[in-house]
């Protein structure tokens, strides 16, 4: 749990850096030819209902038209709180039980439909690698980073905490009976 708390965690901050405003691309902004629609949508996709991003859009265009000052700057496009980063607590507390019992499910499906023994271990090994290779590559894609670098680190933090487990469980003599 804690190692799943931690690629959590993890991958909820690399999602959020990457809708973050940046300044990478500031300096072609003033060549750029916006106008109220395109800025609005811009709004839009931070959070803003198409009523106030068409309005205050449609008054930073005006702004910038009457100052000669050219498209505005990243961070002047939307402010930084319209939306709620966060979240509640009773939906993450939903999500969370209903994700962990969607994954939990996994390497249980072998013994579900009849499997038993090696091949039911070896089945439950390559869906649970397959699950987890999933969930990072989409952490990788969604967050802009490299698909294939999340997706080998979460597989990396699913068996680690496994074998951890398998270890313990061994050490402390427990077993299926």
């Amino acid at each position: 749990m804690g190692a799943g708390e931690f690629v959590s965690v993890r991958s909820q901050r690399e999602l959020l850096r990457a809708t973050e405003p940046n300044d990478y691309a500031d300096d072609a902004l003033p060549d750029l030819d916006l106008d109220a629609n395109e800025l609005a949508l811009v709004y839009r996709t931070r959070g803003m209902s198409a009523d106030d991003a068409l309005e205050r859009a449609r008054r930073v265009v005006s702004a910038a038209q009457a100052s000669g000052t050219g498209a505005p700057r990243a961070g002047e496009l939307a402010p930084t709180d319209t939306h709620d980063v966060v979240g509640g607590a009773w939906s993450a507390a939903l999500s969370s039980f209903l994700f962990f019992a969607s994954g939990a499910i996994i390497p249980v499906l072998p013994w579900i439909f009849g499997l038993s023994g090696l091949a039911a271990v070896v089945v439950a090994l390559v869906l649970v690698g397959l699950a987890l290779c999933i969930t990072g590559a989409a952490v990788g894609l969604l967050s802009g980073a490299s698909p294939w670098k999340r997706a080998a680190r979460q597989l990396a933090i699913g068996f680690g905490a496994a074998a951890v487990t398998y270890g313990l469980g061994r050490l402390f003599g427990v077993g299926v009976a």
